[in-house]
């Protein structure tokens, strides 16, 4: 078997050089750590991952803390953490937390400590202050994807200005009669993202001096089926009928399409629909939404968290809190209100 003596001659460097350079840590230039690494690949050495962690006191492996929610968006943001944590020879640790109190004891008191990994990424997680207290004590770096918390790294869009950018667009299409289909209560405990969309599209509706309406509002899980089954709710009930429908996630918007399609509404003309996520759907639906980049927050947790082990003092300190960006893509499942049918008031009938 070949081993690091043979590889470090080859190269013409230090054994403790090509440990560096094929472990990740550590600063080696960039043409030492090619010449390694071809030396590496020539003489077929392959590096010892118990090795590895034994000399280096880390275990290489980065554990993923998952909600049982939205598996689209979750598994997404998942990819982009595996895929740049790769790349730096890093493996991923899989925790899915419900929200039964027994399981999620036993996961922070036990299977963490057990597992022993270099960091921890909480994905979308609303912590408890005795959950906090037991990450903390892992004594690892610990980087989470949701609101900010004062003892830990934290990564997140604004999702009160997603729904006031949602709902500003149809207003400035000029609906005035703006449906929400938002969370059913136990989809609400991931920093209560879908309360705070909500309260940005009663802000927008508020800033253009219409008053939100309760009936206006739909609760359902985050699916195409209970985005249908809001939808259906909502063009049901006594009342005007909404021409325009704002969902807290592209899968219960594109849901809401496919009803209006099935009650003969054409989408945009009679029924306007926004969601939000930039989920693969959208383009094939024409939905216009706002897109929150899930992958590119999965890659920007991953490579916060190798800032924190593996720190450069020519760059940056990772800042306690980042607001990642969001943008609204217009395609075609909006457009203006229908007309008013003759002999009404335009704005009484919108």
């Amino acid at each position: 078997m070949v081993g690091i003596d043979e590889v470090a001659r080859a190269a013409g460097v230090s054994t403790a050089t090509v440990s560096r350079a094929l472990s990740g840590r550590g600063r080696v230039s960039a043409a030492t750590r090619m010449r390694v690494e071809q030396a590496a690949d020539r003489l077929g050495y392959v590096v010892q991952a118990s090795a590895s962690s034994l000399a280096s006191g880390r275990t290489r492996s980065i554990g993923v803390l998952l909600p049982l929610l939205d598996p689209w968006f979750f598994s997404t943001v998942l990819g982009g953490i595996a895929d740049a944590l790769a790349r730096h020879g890093y493996d991923i640790t899989l925790y899915v937390l419900s929200n039964d109190a027994g399981a999620r004891n036993a996961m922070f008191g036990t299977f963490l400590r057990r597992q022993r990994v270099d960091a921890v990424i909480a994905v979308s997680i609303d912590l408890t202050e005795a959950e906090s207290a037991a990450l903390a004590g892992l004594g690892v770096p610990v980087v989470r994807i949701g609101g900010a918390h004062r003892h830990m790294t934290s990564l997140a869009i604004d999702d009160e200005a997603v729904g006031v950018l949602a709902t500003s667009h149809l207003l400035r299409l000029g609906h005035r009669v703006i449906a929400h289909i938002g969370a059913l209560p136990e989809f609400d405990s991931d920093f209560r993202v879908p309360s705070q969309r909500r309260r940005g599209y009663e802000r927008a509706l508020t800033s253009a001096a219409i008053l939100p309406q309760a009936e206006l509002h739909a609760a359902s899980d985050f699916t195409i089926a209970g985005g249908a089954a809001a939808a259906t709710r909502l063009l049901e009930a006594p009342g005007e009928r909404p021409t325009a429908i704002f969902a807290a996630s592209d899968e219960m918007a594109v849901g809401a399409i496919l009803t209006a399609r099935e009650w003969g509404l054409r989408v945009p003309e009679d029924l306007s629909v926004v969601g939000v996520d930039g989920h693969e759907l959208g383009a094939f639906f024409r939905l216009t939404s706002i897109d929150q980049f899930p992958r590119e927050q999965g890659v920007r947790a991953a490579e916060t968290v190798l800032e924190l082990l593996e720190p450069d003092p020519t760059t940056h300190v990772p800042p306690p809190h980042t607001v990642l960006p969001f943008e609204l893509v217009v395609r075609g499942s909006t457009a203006p209100p229908p007309p008013a049918p003759p002999g009404q008031d335009p704005l009484a009938w919108q």
